[in-house]
């Protein structure tokens, strides 16, 4: 039986109070939080700094940058044009404009990306297995040197997909997935011509808090994988950047609330407090993450994420930039976030690389037929026995 309009109004008629309430509190606290982070950012470097000296432990986050209004930053926001281009007069007013600026930031620079898709195991297939694929995209942005799209495959047997109550077998693929991306971008690295001349970009953060939820052996997974993706770019100086386009971090407001006492949230993030202070192509400060948890893990590199918020469309929240700490003390930085506003004006507001790389790697349904159909013959080649539920051969039938 269908649900009920008329039910669902009057339900939420009768409880307007709670939710007229919860927003009313939100819209307070979301002000409270504005007013801090405009004090703070207005505050001279040394005396941001300071605002810790009593707080030893996590504090969400440390500003690296000074945000000094000669420089063109207002309300710790750094206008795109002023301080990362120079003061070259208003924003672009056609696309050809932005398409010429694009051409001249990334001449010859070398972009790379690398994402996944998989076929997991499921109740239709007798047997534990799952595909997995990564694919990626290098563009030399050249006149004389092609892009390069290639795709890599893998297979999880039985043995690796077997009983395991901590890891069910869905995060089982999933950490043999992230392997295999990170895999890819460790190895593109240290073979990496021009490294002052590459921007790798990892699709997610580089701090892998989400991985918190885990036991203890999928963290380490998690943990040591990025770690060597870290390391890698550290000893080759490729700088590397992990693009969170839709972040619920809340860095900046657990540095806020630590700063100024305010009333501490996880309702209010980082990006929603910062978007209606940024245009297109703004950014805030570059901070260290300080968030401790999963961070507690990452060894010598636990002090050396830094990130920044950069406004990549229009309307909308900021994206989140993650990036190892050498690429900020490199002096670099204004490059390197240009090379990022290039490849999202090319991709129309998502870089193109990482956009590219997920096009190459997606596995679709006539993927996942073809492979039913090579392990079907295969298993009765090799005499083993394979059996798929009556719905699996129906689909086959009909496809």
């Amino acid at each position: 039986m269908p649900v009920s309009s008329s039910q669902i109004k009057t339900l939420l008629d009768q409880k307007r109070a709670a939710f007229s309430v919860f927003s009313r509190t939100k819209g307070e606290l979301l002000q409270a939080y504005n007013r801090a982070w405009i004090e703070f950012a207005a505050l001279p470097h040394g005396q941001q700094l300071a605002q810790f000296d009593h707080h030893p432990g996590p504090v969400g986050a440390r500003p690296l940058e000074a945000i000094v209004t000669e420089g063109g930053a207002d309300k710790g926001i750094f206008p795109f044009f002023f301080a990362e281009s120079g003061p070259v007069g208003d924003r672009w007013t056609n696309r050809e404009q932005s398409t010429q600026w694009v051409q001249t930031v990334l001449q010859d620079i070398t972009t790379f990306a690398v994402d996944g898709s998989q076929i997991s195991p499921g109740k239709d297939i007798s047997i534990p297995i799952a595909l997995l694929q990564i694919g990626w995209f290098e563009n030399p942005h050249s006149a004389t040197r092609p892009y390069q799209k290639d795709v890599r495959v893998d297979l999880m047997t039985p043995a690796e997909l077997g009983p395991n109550p901590a890891q069910p077998v869905e995060r089982r693929v999933n950490i043999r997935r992230f392997q295999m991306e990170v895999a890819r971008l460790v190895e593109y690295i240290n073979a990496c011509p021009e490294p002052e001349r590459t921007l790798v970009f990892f699709d997610g953060a580089l701090v892998v808090t989400f991985a918190e939820a885990f036991d203890s052996e999928s963290q380490t997974a998690y943990v040591q994988s990025i770690l060597s993706l870290l390391e890698a770019s550290d000893r080759r100086r490729v700088p590397l950047v992990g693009y969170v386009d839709t972040s619920y971090a809340h860095d900046l407001t657990g540095m806020l609330h630590h700063a100024y006492g305010l009333e501490a949230t996880e309702g209010i993030h980082d990006a929603q407090l910062l978007a209606p202070l940024m245009k297109w192509g703004d950014r805030t400060a570059v901070f260290q993450c300080d968030r401790g948890g999963i961070l507690d893990q990452y060894d010598t590199y636990a002090d050396q994420i830094a990130f920044t918020y950069l406004k990549t469309t229009r309307d909308g929240y900021p994206a989140r930039l993650e990036m190892p700490r050498w690429m900020w003390a490199t002096g670099q930085m204004s490059q390197y976030l240009n090379w990022v506003r290039g490849e999202v004006i090319v991709g129309g507001g998502y870089p193109y690389s990482i956009e590219t790389a997920d096009q190459t790697a997606v596995l679709q349904g006539q993927d996942k037929h073809l492979f039913l159909r090579v392990l079907q013959d295969w298993a009765e080649r090799e005499a083993i026995n394979l059996r798929l539920s009556r719905k699996m051969v129906s689909k086959q039938r009909r496809r």
